[in-house]
């Protein structure tokens, strides 16, 4: 059993960034996904893994359109048993994000959690928020808030010149789970970029209630980047243990530049010097728990 915590499906006619001209996004030049991503082409390459359930994480439908992607994804569930389960997306700096998120919730029993990005970066392609320390405007920690009575988590993407402020953030809300969203997104590979995010990473990890999301290793270097995926697991697990690790494909993304089968066996191939109790946490039992399943 394997649980893809982190994967998209999408109809790219309801994605503004797959239409029009060419926007510069964070993981480039996406030409090749610019069309349906539909359940069966997902669920025929994942299930041809061992992958049997799957996490879908909002996909970037415009905010005013969220509750519609959920009754979609319901849709999308009656007649294909896939996703298993769903964290959509409400624009939580706003008030009234948590009725949103209320009728979400009435739509599906799938619901888990929400997202939305708070990355921000000096440059433009690889920023989502409009400044970094946007986690601390009040109508937003309103709405964090809001989780706790839903029974939802939040996922957490931030870089991590910003991990301080989620500390702070995570600090405020012992209630929320908060899932780490491709590991802490370690874009910059020198020796001061790689001790800023495993300081910020350290950090995150002393708040119990954060766990982390093994995805989208190759978002900068577009590439299955074998050192850099060891990298990354050895650092989390020692920080978080395997309890609080999972991974996840953050396909169709990732189709940029791999196959399903290349990126999970490498994946697998890194865990396999650790102990069977530590892959079968990684790949299904961390997910299976926090989201659920």
């Amino acid at each position: 059993m394997i649980v893809d915590s982190h994967h998209h499906i999408w109809r790219a006619a309801d994605l503004p960034w797959l239409q029009g001209e060419m926007v510069p996004r964070i993981f480039g030049p996406y030409e090749p996904i610019r069309r349906d991503y539909p359940a069966a082409e997902y669920v025929a390459e994942a299930t041809a893994c061992g992958i049997t359930s799957a996490v879908y994480v909002q996909a970037n439908w415009p905010l005013d359109r969220c509750v519609e992607e959920v009754r979609w994804l319901r849709e999308v569930h009656a007649e294909t048993g896939w996703p298993t389960a769903v964290v959509g997306c409400a624009d939580l700096f706003d008030e009234g994000a948590a009725e949103v998120m209320r009728r979400q919730a009435a739509l599906t029993p799938l619901m888990r959690g929400t997202r939305l990005q708070l990355h921000w970066h000096e440059r433009p392609e690889f920023r989502f928020a409009e400044a970094p320390d946007r986690m601390k405007d009040p109508v937003f920690l309103r709405n964090i808030a809001a989780l706790a009575d839903l029974g939802w988590l939040f996922e957490l993407q931030v870089f991590p010149a910003q991990m301080a402020d989620a500390a702070a953030l995570v600090d405020g809300f012992p209630d929320v789970t908060f899932v780490l969203v491709h590991a802490g997104m370690p874009v910059d590979a020198g020796p001061a970029g790689i001790e800023e995010w495993h300081s910020g990473l350290s950090l995150l990890a002393e708040r119990p209630n954060v766990v982390v999301k093994l995805t989208g290793q190759g978002t900068f270097v577009h590439r299955v980047d074998r050192p850099l995926i060891e990298r990354v697991t050895a650092a989390c697990l020692e920080l978080f243990g395997s309890r609080r690790c999972m991974w996840g494909s953050n396909f169709p993304i990732e189709k940029l530049w791999t196959d399903l089968p290349t990126l999970l066996s490498t994946w697998q191939d890194v865990l396999s010097g650790r102990s069977a109790e530590q892959a079968a946490d990684v790949f299904a039992a961390t997910a299976t728990r926090v989201y659920r399943l």
